[in-house]
């Protein structure tokens, strides 16, 4: 009795083989897997390669493997097909348990042997998706140490109130796995905000993949998000996109104001599902990643304007972060511009001297702290001597100062010059109130009136010495000067 025999099932009859058959059935997929770990091969091809031999040990139309959190985003139509079976494959977990789905031919049902071997298939797909987790953490935890060390090289720089909230704040949103909106002129540093994020994160350990949305090329937009199948065309290699290199991590979009209408009605999906589908793929799967995206304009503004979709902003809002400009920390204009410095001190050993610093912090920086960054290595470059002088700053950085301070320098003008300069300014710009300027300037109205007349009048001499007598006035030397 080693034939098959005939079973019936109601008006079918199926040819069940013997329970010695039954056992054999798992011999090629168990030989194409064990072969595949000995040889080392990648964890995506170790699936494959059990997908296509267990194909050939059932008469089944597609196999395919998943763990939970890729399973394909038509799992619950496929349940309800006559056609498919759904098989939980175990895991030491919910979160590590998986899924294998088979698809029959049209009108063929399954018989009593084809659910057996699939369900000691399931055993085996349990092993591989195992497999997979192992070497893909031990991957993780190679890159992470390099990673690390090489964005250890810009940390956030500041000690103002404003970097010191904003310092706060990325740490609670970093406990959290929400969706984070970063806002912020070009050049504060939008990125080093969103990898703090996730250095912070439980994420840490996963990959952080960045896309600068301005660059990204239309036709190509879904091959370099979401990737692309095998043989989609001639001569195209499959590759994975962006959200599955992001798996497990931080995926930041950066610019993400700059998306076409259509680029972003594509993001929007991926973004509410979590699910992204290859090019020339059949199914969709989930992928695990917390989303940062990062913009210089304001998308309340875009949407106002009918250009960004108003339900992409209000899927990408809600956890928002601002970052300042630096003309708002301008007491970190210096520690940023000595960390630049120290930086680069391998290649030359350079110290600003006190006019450049001061013309350092009379600048409006309208690009930021990447501004300050290629001024550091500019003058790293350019500069002769050891020490950074005003004159070696460039013209638009020194104009201000070279303007204003310089001439009185070389005229060796006296304090007191100075103090009558900046109150005839400040009276003019209070339009001549005299009490307006002496609250402006933080001074009594008589000290006010001696500096406002004419220099070497007896009057204001007098006038002067009355004024630095009294206990509410400042001496010439603490009046402002810029």
């Amino acid at each position: 009795m080693d034939g098959p025999v005939e079973q019936g099932i109601g008006e079918s009859k199926l040819f069940v083989p013997r329970r010695r058959d039954r056992r054999g059935a798992l011999g090629a997929p168990l030989g194409a897997v064990s072969r595949t770990i000995r040889d080392g091969s990648e964890p995506s091809l170790m699936r494959s390669v059990f997908e296509s031999t267990l194909c050939g040990t059932v008469p089944v139309q597609s196999i395919r493997l998943r763990d939970r959190r890729s399973r394909s985003t038509g799992a619950r139509d496929l349940e309800r097909d006559a056609d498919a079976v759904v098989i939980d494959v175990p895991g030491r977990s919910t979160w590590a348990a998986g899924v294998l789905e088979a698809r029959f031919e049209p009108g063929r049902r399954p018989g009593e042997w084809d659910l057996q071997v699939l369900g000691a298939a399931a055993q085996v797909g349990a092993l591989i998706l195992e497999v997979e987790r192992a070497r893909l953490q031990l991957a993780r935890a190679a890159e992470v140490p390099v990673r690390r060390s090489q964005e250890s090289t810009r940390p956030m720089v500041g000690s103002t109130p404003a970097i010191e909230a904003l310092r706060s704040r990325i740490a609670r949103v970093a406990a959290t796995d929400f969706t984070v909106l970063i806002e912020g002129e070009s050049g504060v540093g939008k990125e080093l905000v969103a990898r703090e994020i996730h250095e912070w994160s439980a994420r840490r350990a996963g990959p952080f993949v960045a896309i600068n949305c301005a660059a990204l090329v239309e036709t190509l937009l879904e091959a370099e998000l979401f990737g692309i199948e095998e043989r989609t065309a001639t001569g195209v290699r499959g590759r994975r996109g962006k959200f599955e290199h992001a798996d497990g991590g931080t995926l930041f979009l950066d610019e993400v104001s700059d998306l076409s209408a259509s680029a972003q009605a594509k993001l929007l999906r991926a973004i509410q599902d979590l699910a992204v589908e290859r090019v020339g793929g059949h199914f969709a799967h989930r992928v695990d990643i917390r989303l940062v995206a990062a913009t210089n304009r304001s998308l309340r503004e875009l949407v106002e304007r009918g250009l960004f979709r108003t339900d992409l902003y209000y899927r990408l809002s809600g956890v928002d972060l601002r970052v300042p400009p630096l003309r708002e920390c301008r007491a970190d204009v210096l520690p940023l511009a000595h960390h630049f410095l120290e930086k680069h001190r391998p290649t030359r050993s350079l110290r600003l001297s006190q006019g450049a610093a001061e013309a350092l912090l009379g600048h409006e920086w309208p690009g930021n702290v990447r501004e300050l960054e290629r001024l550091m290595e500019h003058l790293i470059a350019w500069t002769t001597g050891d020490v950074i002088e005003v004159a070696d700053l460039p013209p638009a950085i020194r104009k201000d100062y070279a303007e204003i301070l310089m001439p009185s320098v070389q005229r060796q003008d006296t304090m007191r010059a100075w103090g009558r300069r900046y109150a005839r300014l400040m009276l003019a710009r209070c339009r001549g109130n005299k009490r307006e300027t002496s609250r402006v300037l933080g001074i009594s109205y008589h000290t006010l009136a001696a500096y406002l007349r004419p220099p070497g009048s007896a009057e204001a001499g007098a006038g002067e010495a009355a004024a630095d007598s009294t206990d509410d006035s400042p001496t010439p030397e603490e009046c402002p000067v810029s």
